[in-house]
């Protein structure tokens, strides 16, 4: 399966309960792990950050960065 890493990386918009691509593309990038998340499967985002996360965990992960200024945080679970 293709991973995305020839595709092209779309620009999107992320609103409160739907996304809006403004740039064709195949994927996003996650703002914690750098991974691809092709479109359809893109489930997590920050309204507030404009950011795209592969799952939930990462998703938390982010915030807890956030929380703790940058620190190294640990994903409990």
């Amino acid at each position: 399966m293709d991973d995305g890493s020839n595709g092209i990386q779309a620009k999107v918009k992320f609103g409160p309960s739907k996304l809006e691509i403004i740039g064709d593309g195949w994927f996003v990038k996650c703002a914690v792990t750098g991974e691809n998340i092709y479109i359809e499967e893109l489930r997590y985002w920050s309204v507030e950050r404009q950011e795209a996360y592969k799952d939930a965990a990462a998703m938390w992960k982010r915030e807890l960065e956030l929380r703790n200024g940058n620190k190294d945080s640990t994903v409990i679970g």
